[in-house]
Order: C-alpha cells, then sequence, then structure tokens
C-alpha cells in the first residue's frame, strides 16, 4: 500500500499528514500568514496552497509521483450522505463556483485534491464533509416553515468516534446507537442510529453555549437585540458565532483558563463551567429521546474532551441513559480522511459519487 496524501484546510492553516496504511508518518500546519480569510481570497490563492504542500513534500524528500492517493476535507457543500466520495470534476466546478451552502476554507480541501490527483492521474476523495445531512423529516422542521433546521456540524469527527467505539465494544459501528458529544470552539451533539446521524444541532445556530458560541438563546428576547438598534448585522453575528458563550461570560475562550478561575475561587467562572455542562448534558438527554432512549454508547470528543471537570460534570447527568461511555479527546478528522480513503482503495467500501 502507497502513501495518501490528506489536506484539512482551516481558517488560519492548511494540515497536511502522510499515511502509510493506518499508521501516519508525516503530520504538518501550513499557516495562511499572507492569505486574507474570505473564502472568495483562499480560493484564489490555491496555487500557493498547493505549492506549499508540494515544498512540504519535496523537504521530506517525499516524491509527489509516489502517492497513492490524495483526500481532501469536504466542506458545507450541498447536502450529503455519509461516505468516502470519489472528487470529480463536477464537485470541483461547484466549489469553485461558489455553489455551497457556506463558504468556508473546508470547501478547499476537495478542490485541491482533485487539482493535484488530477495531474499524477490517481484517484482523489472526500470523507464525510461537513454537509452530511442524513435526517429523518421531523429533525428538519423548526417550528417556522420559513426557517428549515440544517444539518452542518462534525461529521468528520463525530462518525471516526462512533467506529472507534462500536470497535471497542466488538461491534460493527452500523450495528450501534450512540450519541457523540464535539466538544469544540463550537458544540454539536449528534445521534447515531445503525450508521446514520439522523439528528444533530447546528453548533452555528443553537445547541450548548461554547466557548467562542452562543448557543441556543430566548429568541423573542434575540429578536428584541437585533432590533434594538444598538448593533449592526454583523455585531450580532460575531456575538452568535466568536464573541458569545464563554468569552462574553468570563472574557476568555480558553477553557484552561476558565479552569484556572474556577480553582481560584471564582464563583462565577465554576457557574459558567457547570452552566456549559449542563447543556451539553440535556442535549446529550434530547439525543436520547430522538433515539427513543435505546442508546449504546455516549461518546465525547473534540478539543474540551480534555478537560475532566467538564466531561465529568457531564457524566454525572447523563450515564443512566447508556451502558458505555467513551472519550476520545481532540480531533480525529486526519485520521478518518486516511482510513475513509484506505478502505475503498482495499476494496472494503464502494466510494460515492458526486452527482
Amino acid at each position: 500500500m502507497g502513501l495518501i496524501l490528506v489536506i484539512n484546510p482551516g481558517g488560519g492553516s492548511t494540515k497536511i499528514a502522510l499515511f502509510e496504511g493506518e499508521a501516519c508518518v508525516l503530520k504538518r500546519s501550513i499557516p495562511h500568514e499572507k492569505i486574507p480569510a474570505t473564502f472568495e481570497d483562499i480560493l484564489s490563492h490555491r496555487d500557493d496552497l498547493e505549492k506549499a504542500i508540494v515544498d512540504v513534500l519535496d523537504q521530506e524528500a517525499i516524491e509527489i509521483v509516489a502517492l497513492e492517493a490524495i483526500v481532501g476535507r469536504g466542506g458545507a457543500l450541498k447536502p450529503l450522505e455519509s461516505g468516502t466520495y470519489r472528487v470529480n470534476a463536477r464537485l470541483a466546478a461547484d466549489i469553485k463556483n461558489g455553489n455551497v451552502q457556506a463558504k468556508h476554507a473546508s470547501n478547499l480541501g476537495a478542490l485541491l485534491a482533485f487539482e493535484i490527483a488530477e495531474r499524477l492521474a490517481k484517484p482523489a476523495f472526500m470523507v464525510d464533509p461537513v454537509s452530511v445531512d442524513e435526517f429523518i423529516p421531523e429533525a428538519r422542521l423548526s417550528g417556522l416553515p420559513e426557517l428549515e433546521r440544517k444539518s452542518l456540524d462534525h461529521p468528520l469527527n463525530s462518525k471516526m468516534v462512533v467506529r472507534k467505539a462500536a470497535k471497542d465494544l466488538g461491534k460493527d459501528h452500523r450495528r450501534i446507537n450512540a450519541i457523540v458529544a464535539h466538544l469544540g470552539t463550537g458544540i454539536s451533539v449528534s445521534a447515531h442510529q445503525q450508521g446514520r446521524m439522523i439528528d444533530v444541532n447546528n453548533a452555528h445556530d443553537g445547541g450548548p453555549f461554547s466557548t467562542q458560541r452562543a448557543g441556543s438563546l430566548p429568541v423573542t428576547q434575540l429578536a428584541d437585540l437585533c432590533f434594538s438598534g444598538k448593533h449592526t448585522r454583523e455585531e450580532i453575528f460575531a456575538k452568535l458565532t466568536r464573541t458569545g458563550g464563554l468569552r462574553a461570560y468570563l472574557g476568555t475562550d480558553d477553557i484552561t483558563q476558565a479552569e484556572k478561575m474556577a480553582q481560584s475561587g471564582d464563583a462565577r467562572a465554576a457557574l459558567v463551567l457547570s452552566a456549559m455542562a449542563y447543556q451539553i448534558a440535556k442535549e446529550i438527554g434530547a439525543c436520547a429521546t430522538v433515539l427513543k432512549g435505546r442508546v449504546d454508547a455516549i461518546v465525547f470528543t473534540g478539543g474540551i474532551a480534555f478537560s475532566d471537570r467538564i466531561v465529568s460534570l457531564v457524566k454525572e447527568r447523563v450515564a443512566f441513559i447508556a451502558p458505555h461511555i467513551f472519550v476520545y479527546p481532540g480531533e480525529h478528522e486526519m485520521e478518518s480522511l486516511a482510513l475513509g480513503a484506505l478502505r475503498v482503495l482495499r476494496g472494503e467500501e464502494e466510494p460515492k459519487e458526486y452527482k
């Protein structure tokens, strides 16, 4: 089995990795120091990103022609089923033309993979894009016909940790029900039924508040705030997605710093952390009802899952829901991308075609 190149663009940097089979043999982060933050600017700089990726391989004496496949992160594309997709010209065109649900750097992963692979005559893949949509019909209704609930969250990591939990249980991931709490800058809690993610909170639109995001809010008060004349639309969006949550209450979006504040006797910090855990537990409870109480495992993942304090507070409230609780802290996106491509290359899974 040859080398698989993994490409995962984010807002501030692009992570790359090389996998030989299941083993990661190289991991690097390429900062976007000279690239403006808007999607259009990042899109226009993709040649610079590609050159930076090739330069890293050259520095490590890796011949690009030795690659067996390239896999890129899939972003907020149109709604798609989960799985490994062969990146084709139609998908590349949709990304370049902005035919996506949201413009974000993550959309570049599949495009970069396609353009590099095309020149090498090698396959390009994407795995479980941000826009994975396996909602049951009831999950789409919000309460207003004009506002449909959308499946946009962290499927790449969430699907991966469900596979890990199933493996630890000695079962097929398509034979278990699980609730995944992805605890990152945004918090999404998803219900997984027999391999399908049938409901999840969009971390931009609601759910628990996080280190930066406001989560679900009292909607009539929010409407009053929006029309108070005190804030522009951009300022409201910032409050909801970048300066809310922990940052709004405590002046920091660093969970470690917030814990130090609480440990030093700051009662407000202790309350805010407890409230975050409370809301996470409440969302897990909601997902348990979606699965009709048949839950094999609850899984914690993401950066905040390193916090024993938060995880313990949540466990106290949800332990009764499932017989097994697993904690896989951090993000497993690079591994998930590589293994998705590897399953196709080994013939264990049929690649899906983007149409």
